[in-house]
Formats: structure tokens, sequence, C-alpha cells
């Protein structure tokens, strides 16, 4: 006795696809959402002078990581640019205003921190991955704009 193969009709790919395809724009903003919130949670605390996970002072990390580890000058003001990118411009990205702005900061801030990471890329021990993964997701973002459930997209059709 042979075993045929499993076989499933192309058309409930098809069908399948045609009912994900309504889907997407809300599951475009979802994704936004998600990111900006991300970004929040790691701007908020260096906002408020509060500890995040194991850092008990993010703003001095990130003055320390500018200054010692990327070896920029004016590491306070740009970790206070970074703080407000990363809570000001998290909630812009949220709800989809001059998100491809936004998304490109965001995109430039993920190389910094994939660079501070290296030269070695240590993919599971210290998390590369993480922002690796974001700068394509801002990048993305930077190509396709708010969408659909963005205030862009609504200045837009008010012009």
């Amino acid at each position: 006795m042979t075993s045929k193969p499993l076989s499933i009709p192309g058309g409930v790919f098809a069908a399948l696809g045609t009912r994900m395809t309504g889907l997407e724009p809300g599951l475009y903003a979802l994704l936004r959402i998600a990111f900006a919130v991300v970004l929040f949670t790691h701007g908020l605390p260096k906002a408020l002078g509060a500890s995040h996970g194991s850092m008990a002072d993010p703003m001095a990390g990130s003055i320390n990581l500018i200054r010692n580890v990327i070896g920029l000058p004016f590491a306070p003001q740009l970790a206070f640019l970074v703080m407000l990118l990363e809570t000001g411009g998290a909630l812009m990205l949220a709800l989809g205003w001059c998100t491809r702005a936004m998304a490109l900061l965001f995109a430039v801030e993920m190389v910094a921190i994939s660079y501070a990471l290296g030269p070695t890329w240590p993919w599971i021990d210290r998390g590369i991955e993480f922002p690796v993964l974001m700068g394509f997701l801002a990048l993305y973002m930077t190509a396709r704009g708010g969408g659909a459930y963005a205030v862009d997209t609504r200045l837009g059709r008010r012009r």
C-alpha cells in the first residue's frame, strides 16, 4: 500500500489569502503601535529617571554608551535626544504622525545600538538580534508610511 501525500486544494489558500488581505491595514497599524510601545517602554524610564530592568539609571547608561562605546561627543545632549525620540517619537509613530521621519530616526538609532553591541555581534549573549530586527522593521515603516489607520493618511486626505 502506498501512501499519498496530503493534498490541500489551492483554492483553500486563495480563499484564506483573500480574507486575510482585508485584515492587513489593521494588522499593520497594530505592528506600528506595538513597535512604538516597545520603544516607549525604553524611553519613559530615561525621562522619569527610573530604573529599567537591570539598569538602575537608564539615562546614565545611554550617556555611557554614547560617550564610551560609540565615542560620540555631546553624549548627555544626544542621550536626551534619544530619550525624546523614544518617548515623543514613539507616541508619534503609534499615532502614525510623521511616520516616515520617525521610523527613519528609529532605524538610525537601531544601527547605532547594533554598532555599540558589536563588533563581535553577540547574537544571543547581549541580544543584538532585537535592535537588528527593530531596525529592519523601522526601515519597512519608513518605506511604507503610516498606512490606512494613521494621522498622516487622515491629514493627506483633507488636502
